[in-house]
């Protein structure tokens, strides 16, 4: 999305087709391009906006930030850099909410924060969020948008995989539902671990799925790959997704999925 030079408050620019939006009737359609669908990547905070009842996002573990474990080269001053970017702690963003009255526990990345990699603190939250599903007995919800595991914390990211696919197990257990929602891009070590397994998979159209970069692929000796290898149709007719919800309809389809899924065990905590 690229503002007009001149008119930045009046119009932007299309990422997909390259055309000139009104910048009020984009964000009114929380920024999917009326000509062509593009879905633009939207920040954390205007993720929860676009899909939860208002003001009842309290969010939790607000604080959690990474030292720096490895003390990686330049590590620390681009972490710094995001975080001032984006007003963020770190690449996921935590808490509680209310989606048509219904109590949930919501995780979402956000990809503007180092390309929305999974360290420690991510796989943190995520865990946290779904440990609080299983411990309220509501459902969890997880918007996933990441390039993958944060090379700058080494094995400490990788240990991630294995500890948010632990607590899939805990909700699971529990007998509360686990909604996944893929949106642009969902890589690497997220879609290899909590991402997908997850009791159902949604996706926003067009949306990037894959683990290895389509460069990485072409070294693997990768050539002769389908036009669309690697998106979310792809991912659908391979059966890895169950549905593709285009963004204005996610609201009232995560609702029913919730109802659906929940049960009576939702039903009483709505009303507890």
């Amino acid at each position: 999305m690229k503002a007009e030079s001149g008119s930045s408050a009046m119009f932007v620019q299309c990422q997909g087709c390259r055309k000139t939006l009104f910048a009020t009737e984009f964000l009114a359609s929380h920024k999917v391009c009326g000509t062509c669908g593009h879905h633009h990547r939207l920040t954390w905070r205007e993720r929860v906006d676009a899909t939860f009842d208002a003001d009842t996002f309290c969010e939790s573990a607000s604080t959690l930030v990474s030292h720096d474990p490895l003390n990686f080269p330049e590590y620390a001053p681009k972490y710094g850099q995001a975080q001032a970017k984006t007003g963020s702690m770190d690449s996921v963003t935590i808490g509680t909410a209310r989606l048509e009255g219904l109590p949930v526990s919501v995780a979402v990345s956000d990809f503007h924060f180092m390309g929305g990699s999974m360290g420690s603190v991510a796989g943190e939250k995520v865990t946290l969020a779904l440990e609080e599903a299983a411990n309220a007995r509501i459902p969890a919800i997880v918007f996933c948008a990441s390039g993958g595991a944060r090379m700058q914390e080494g094995i400490l990211s990788l240990m991630q995989m294995a500890k948010t696919t632990a607590a899939v197990e805990r909700c699971q257990e529990a007998g509360v539902p686990f909604i996944a929602v893929f949106t642009d891009p969902t890589m690497a070590g997220v879609l290899a671990s909590y991402a997908s397994v997850a009791d159902v998979i949604l996706s926003e159209p067009r949306a990037l799925v894959g683990f290895a970069g389509q460069r990485v692929a072409k070294q693997a000796g990768v050539h002769k790959a389908p036009k669309d290898f690697q998106s979310a149709e792809f991912a659908m007719r391979s059966g890895m997704i169950d549905r593709i919800v285009p963004r204005k309809d996610l609201r009232p389809t995560l609702a029913t999925l919730c109802r659906t899924l929940g049960g009576r065990l939702l039903h009483g905590a709505a009303h507890g």
